[in-house]
């Protein structure tokens, strides 16, 4: 799918080669082939976006369309489902036999494995198999026109921030937008780097930490990001969650949910949902685990893709001088909002 004379209206823009150079630290076994910024707040991704960044931003939506979108590790998978249960009517059944990631792609999911050195490790480690080698090809063409030949209703998952999906968004499709402490996002985004080898990080934990505030992980800024859905929480066609909330009252959730999309929903089928989305059930169902990507996916195999589904596991792996400078970094990005993250004793 062409870019030519499509309407964009941000400057896509290379790393210079110092910033590269810092990027590419403990990410050397990567498929990743380059790095570029987005837009005057810099958003950072891979190479593997640019030739799909300008189709996603004019791309046709529909009125029945319904997004989850989220800076990566907010709760993402668990809204997914939350969301595709109650717009299909509890349908349990098609939950039980058909993989998530099918039913709820995801937008920028080729960007991952769009490199050439990808592509070529991906197909020489799936030779021979041609039903993964078919699944493989589906999820590394470009997600524009993955989801352009989806049927409708469609549900798509995105971690692009507000700025960077159709202007038309909110206007045209329902969109639920979930956000979570930014320090247990740093936690769980790392270990998320570590169970795809494809990633290839290397580094411990601080380092990465270090990425992260320094805006150089795939999707950052994260305080932009959030600010910008934030900002239209008032809007009839944005769902605002924090993932805190989801995890202090999950019926609370699926209710606001349920009447968001204009459904109608029964004690009982309430009770029914939360035991399914249920930490302990969520992590062992295969549609949901993304265990039938284990070999496509290249996951580390004594790494779970679900880990703890719990808040404030950052006080467990911050040190002091990342606790206070954590605390800096957080106060001096909300300064002038009153935009304030939930917290769970």
């Amino acid at each position: 799918m062409s870019t030519t004379s499509k309407h964009f209206p941000y400057e896509i823009k290379d790393l210079d080669p110092e910033e590269s150079a810092e990027a590419f630290k403990h990410f050397e076994n990567g498929f990743q082939d380059g790095y570029m910024r987005v837009g005057p707040k810099g958003y950072f991704f891979t190479n593997g976006l640019k030739e799909d960044i300008v189709n996603i931003y004019n791309m046709p939506l529909r009125p029945d369309d319904i997004f989850v979108v989220t800076f990566p590790k907010a709760g993402t998978t668990w809204t997914q489902e939350l969301v595709w249960m109650v717009a299909n009517d509890f349908d349990y059944k098609t939950s039980s036999s058909i993989p998530l990631v099918v039913r709820f792609p995801f937008l920028e999911m080729p960007m991952l494995l769009n490199s050439e050195k990808g592509k070529k490790v991906m197909r020489e480690n799936l030779k021979g198999d041609e039903e993964k080698l078919k699944i493989f090809e589906s999820i590394s063409s470009p997600g524009s026109e993955m989801v352009a030949n989806l049927p409708s209703p469609r549900f798509i998952k995105s971690h692009l921030p507000l700025s960077l999906l159709p202007p038309s968004l909110l206007d045209t499709t329902k969109v639920v937008y979930v956000a979570r402490d930014p320090r247990d996002v740093a936690v769980s985004y790392f270990h998320h780097n570590k169970f795809f080898s494809f990633m290839g990080y290397t580094g411990d934990l601080k380092q990465y930490w270090e990425k992260f505030i320094k805006d150089m992980v795939d999707w950052t800024p994260f305080f932009p990001h959030v600010i910008e859905a934030w900002e239209k929480r008032n809007h009839p066609n944005l769902l605002f969650l924090f993932y805190e909330d989801m995890l202090k009252d999950l019926p609370s959730t699926v209710r606001k949910v349920a009447d968001f999309l204009g459904k109608s929903v029964t004690d009982e089928q309430v009770t029914r949902l939360c035991d399914h989305l249920s930490f302990q059930n969520f992590k062992k169902n295969p549609m949901l685990n993304y265990e039938t990507l284990r070999e496509i996916a290249m996951m580390d195999k004594d790494r779970t893709f679900l880990r703890k589904g719990k808040a404030g596991d950052w006080r467990d792996n911050f040190d002091e001088e990342m606790t206070a400078q954590a605390q800096k970094w957080i106060e001096d990005n909300l300064r002038g909002t009153d935009l304030r993250f939930p917290t769970i004793n």
